[in-house]
């Protein structure tokens, strides 16, 4: 899908992966909106990209939902949507103090699954509505969703977020398929340690023990190769229905 006039929601746009891919696509020719917390940066970037700024909470779902309407109003259609919004906190399954709190795994999944789940569901419905778009592949979409490489490897202490990451993963392939006729694509993204969010900004000494375990470069990934990566997903009609990773060869250790 070529870039340039396309119209784009990314969600938690306001920092790391989202703001590098907001800024790549708005570098490009597209028109972006950008979805994210009250309290974030998202108006700001906006403004420096010349999109919108729309505030929303992911786990508020009903609220998404129109949020993402309006948005979608707003820009006068959609063919891109990336989500990069999640997070979690790390727990065992069970320690000294107990078994893993419900209440914290029904977060986790809240956050970083029903959410993504959400919006892309709410996104390929607004696609399903365009005409096709650039001749040879009559596309009328791409969805980006971010998974992590803990999907496949997950630590000691992740298995909220492991199973959250896991899911968007699986979804791919599945939702590729179930979309497949009306000409949207379904991608995920699975970065390993990247300069995002309580990494950016960490001693190098401390990025170099984290990533000792990596192929090539061994160093904290940079929210523009996250960019990069989805760029070219949107551009090659040929990626479709997986989970790519992007993670210098690392996999990551039990702990």
């Amino acid at each position: 899908m070529q870039i340039a006039g396309k119209k784009a929601v990314i969600v938690g746009g306001a920092s790391g992966f989202g703001k590098a891919t907001a800024e790549a696509l708005a570098k490009r020719g597209a028109s972006v909106a950008i979805l994210d917390r009250p309290q974030s940066k998202g108006r700001q970037v906006a403004d420096e990209i010349g999109g919108s700024f729309h505030e929303v909470d992911v786990t508020d779902f009903d609220g998404t939902e129109r949020t993402l309407a309006q948005a979608v109003e707003a820009l006068g259609g959609l063919h891109i949507a990336v989500t990069t919004a999640g997070g979690g906190a790390g727990e065992r399954t069970i320690s000294k103090g107990g078994p893993h709190s419900l209440e914290s795994f029904r977060k986790g999944i809240d956050l970083n699954l029903i959410g993504t789940f959400n919006v892309s569901r709410l996104a390929a419905w607004q696609m399903s509505k365009n005409e096709p778009v650039d001749d040879e592949a009559e596309e009328r979409g791409v969805i980006i969703n971010t998974s992590s490489i803990a999907a496949f490897e997950g630590q000691i202490g992740q298995v909220a977020y492991t199973a959250s990451k896991a899911a968007i993963a699986g979804m791919c392939l599945t939702m590729a398929r179930d979309l497949g006729s009306l000409g949207i694509r379904v991608l995920a993204i699975a970065p390993s340690l990247f300069a995002t969010g309580l990494t950016e900004g960490i001693p190098e000494d401390f990025a170099k023990a984290l990533t000792k375990d990596a192929a090539f470069p061994r160093r904290l990934g940079k929210p523009e190769e996250y960019a990069k990566l989805a760029v070219a997903i949107v551009e090659n009609p040929m990626l479709n229905g997986q989970c790519i990773r992007l993670d210098a060869g690392q996999r990551f250790a039990a702990k």
